[in-house]
């Protein structure tokens, strides 16, 4: 698309992985007024701040995709960090963007929202049917709080406020600390150290057995993107007041087993592969439904092979521009 589209968009937490992704997504669709701050510019957890943002931006959209995100090792050691710093944050856009007549906004949360137990594929209602992961509780709740208070701003003040649940993500812009990163970044960090230090095994958190699904960073936000412009009247008709959350997936999902070998083809490097069971596993499977999202006419483009030597690719850049050390990401 060549054509320039003009509403001022606000994308909080663009540097993060899913933010930089809609500011590529948004580009490439022709979108030029975007704004975005970074966080020594401007603290989504300080309600001041927000308000004087928006007050003088006054944005048409805002994409929140702004939050403190991490794997089970962060999780379980900063938890009260987690819900503290995800609920401020929610609720200082939200309501900013309310007071500031924002009319659209989309607010990103997680496939962690559903229960540990939740019947497979996880669908939209599914949401506050049973017990948590206890894992990634504080977490959990702070995104369902993101959910409601999107739709309690619909219901009372009449806004268009939607909420989209992706799935695992990955791809360009993930964090790749060697404690506090998801499952395939960590994999790839730890595939490419094995290849580096020509070791013959690789020690793997967890059995192997959990099964995860995966989706590419840019299909995610291509999906963002497609659900914010969906006209009101379709999208009104596959939603509900209460539950206007949607699903974003891959359709498939896979074993961490499974899904370290595919690592180890990416990074280029075979070797033994042990697991440490004593290491929590979390939820035993994590798969949604995207039917919901399928029938409204999207669908992801890359599949998870591909998108893997993408992101090994992402990872080696890093490396390169001095952005991986021992202690992570710079």
């Amino acid at each position: 698309m060549t054509k320039k589209l003009s509403p001022k968009i606000y994308v909080a937490g663009h540097r993060g992985m899913v933010g930089s992704a809609i500011i590529r997504q948004l580009k490439s669709k022709g979108y030029s007024n975007i704004v975005v701050k970074n966080r020594d510019e401007l603290d989504l957890t300080d309600q001041r701040a927000v308000n004087e943002f928006f007050n003088i931006e006054q944005p048409a959209q805002v994409y929140l995709a702004a939050a403190k995100v991490g794997g089970v090792y962060a999780n379980n050691t900063y938890p009260a960090d987690f819900i503290y710093q995800n609920m401020m944050m929610e609720a200082n856009v939200i309501h900013a963007a309310w007071k500031s007549r924002v009319h659209k906004l989309l607010f990103l949360g997680s496939s962690c929202i559903y229960p540990k137990f939740a019947k497979q594929p996880m669908s939209e209602d599914m949401l506050l049917t049973d017990t948590l992961e206890a894992t990634n509780e504080p977490y959990a709740i702070a995104k369902i709080a993101g959910i409601k208070l999107c739709e309690s701003y619909n219901r009372q003040y009449g806004v268009d406020y939607r909420s989209v649940m992706p799935t695992n993500l990955y791809g360009p812009g993930d964090n790749y600390h060697p404690k506090n990163s998801h499952v395939i970044p960590a994999l790839i960090r730890k595939f490419h150290e094995a290849k580096e230090s020509q070791s013959n095994k690789v020690l793997v958190w967890g059995s192997g057995e959990p099964r995860r699904e995966f989706l590419y960073v840019d299909d995610m936000a291509d999906a963002c993107i497609f659900v914010m412009n969906l006209p009101k009247a379709i999208l009104d008709k596959h939603v509900s007041p209460m539950q206007s959350h949607i699903n974003v997936g891959f359709g498939e999902d896979v074993t961490i087993y499974d899904l370290a070998i595919a690592v180890s083809r990416a990074v280029g490097y075979h070797c033994e592969v042990k697991f440490d069971a004593t290491m929590p596993d979390g939820a035993p499977r994590k798969w949604i439904n995207s039917q919901k999202l399928n029938m409204l006419g999207w669908k992801p483009k890359m599949n998870l092979n591909n998108g893997l030597i993408l992101a090994y690719q992402d990872f080696i850049s890093k490396i390169i521009t001095g952005k991986v050390c021992q202690k992570g990401i710079g």
